[in-house]
């Protein structure tokens, strides 16, 4: 058994209201028929849950009901999710089950050939957060485009994204084309993976606008509007509703000298730098094994907000970027060259450099958006 010891993270504050929606993964009498007899490949970590049986993990449930697991690919933050942001992921075997690790993450983005000649199958399951930065979106895009290459079905296991139910934020630029962004969609993109995927393929966005064969088991009883409550964290620095909630709002300050709780117990729930300027609420990033090594401001007493009690009906804000920029008196220097790449675009520095309002700066967005959200009803597989 994986999950139950293994690979679940326990402690975190998420919440249970979410039992009668059934994930992808929680239905097998969909997709365990397409493996019997196959030789199976997975890309997933510890997200990978049936939420109906206690938190049983895919891996356990496959091999459960006689599949044949060749190998489990692997991204971001690794197959147990405890891997730091950034942190290279390397090839291994997993110590529980024997299974051989292949790493997505590091000089390897993508399935080689020869790592599928092998595969009849594979099988796609991540819990996503609904967020063009968030890189596991990115490995599916790699995935996707490695199956198309060489013939291979691709299976998704769909999750609902807690960030469905609004579209915000620029839109990429191709020109910031990176794995924090690689689709010209906005930040805050309103789509399942299984959606996303269907985008993907209808809109050419693979090498030489190949198609991957990829069949989407869809969540059950779940629409965009009702709101998720995630069974495990999906990466080290999200361990609670609010933390997913916030992230959209918080995350532009990792292209910036502001810290975003790394190094706490609460990250994408604080913000804050070395300075009482920025605010009366104070913390202390350490290294947290498993969490966050060497963070930003590492054992250096922060100053800034405290966001907990934030309602879980946040959405994404400018306000808090904006304070903090007119707060330094840093102009230009407030930037790192990692913002642009986070923002998809340029512009948005420019106009906050160019002292625009929120209103003003999401006003230009408006006429991208609403040609993005005409786009994607083609696309939709929940109403």
């Amino acid at each position: 058994m994986l999950a139950q010891h293994k690979i679940v993270v326990k402690g975190t504050s998420f919440g249970t209201e979410s039992a009668a929606i059934l994930p992808g993964a929680d239905q097998g009498q969909l997709y365990l028929s397409l493996l019997k007899g196959k030789k199976v490949a997975l890309i997933t970590n510890q997200t990978g849950v049936l939420t109906q049986k206690n938190n049983l993990h895919l891996v356990d449930f496959l091999m459960e009901n006689d599949i044949t697991i060749q190998k489990i690919f692997v991204p971001e933050h690794g197959f147990r999710g405890n891997a730091d942001a950034g942190e290279v992921i390397k090839n291994d075997i997993d110590k529980e089950t024997g299974i051989p690790l292949v790493s997505l993450y590091g000089s390897n983005k993508k399935p080689s050939p020869e790592a599928l000649m092998d595969v009849d199958v594979l099988i796609f399951d991540f819990q996503d957060v609904g967020l063009r930065f968030y890189t596991y979106i990115s490995t599916m895009h790699y995935v996707m485009e490695a199956c198309a290459e060489q013939g291979k079905p691709l299976i998704i296991l769909d999750r609902p994204n807690p960030n469905a139910d609004y579209i915000d934020g620029p839109m990429l630029d191709p020109k910031y084309r990176s794995f924090v962004g690689m689709h010209e969609i906005p930040v805050i993109h309103g789509l399942t993976m299984g959606e996303l995927a269907q985008m993907i393929n209808g809109e050419g966005w693979l090498k030489n606008k190949v198609k991957a064969d990829i069949t989407v088991i869809p969540v059950a009883n779940w629409d965009h509007s009702m709101p998720y409550s995630l069974p495990v964290k999906p990466s080290p620095n999200l361990p609670n509703d609010i933390s997913i909630r916030l992230y959209p709002s918080l995350c532009f300050f990792e292209g910036t000298d502001i810290s975003v709780g790394r190094g706490t117990y609460f990250p994408f729930q604080v913000y804050g730098a070395p300075d009482p300027k920025y605010g009366e609420f104070t913390f202390t990033p350490k290294s947290i094994q498993g969490m966050s090594k060497h963070p930003p401001h590492e054992d250096q007493l922060c100053y800034g907000t405290d966001l907990r009690e934030e309602p879980l009906s946040h959405q994404f804000t400018l306000s808090y970027l904006l304070e903090m920029y007119q707060k330094s008196g840093k102009k230009e220097k407030f930037f790192n060259n990692f913002f642009d790449k986070l923002a998809g675009t340029d512009q948005l520095r420019k106009d906050i450099l160019a002292g625009k309002s929120a209103a003003e700066i999401k006003a230009s967005w408006k006429p991208a958006l609403d040609k993005y959200k005409t786009m994607r009803q083609k696309y939709l597989l929940y109403k």
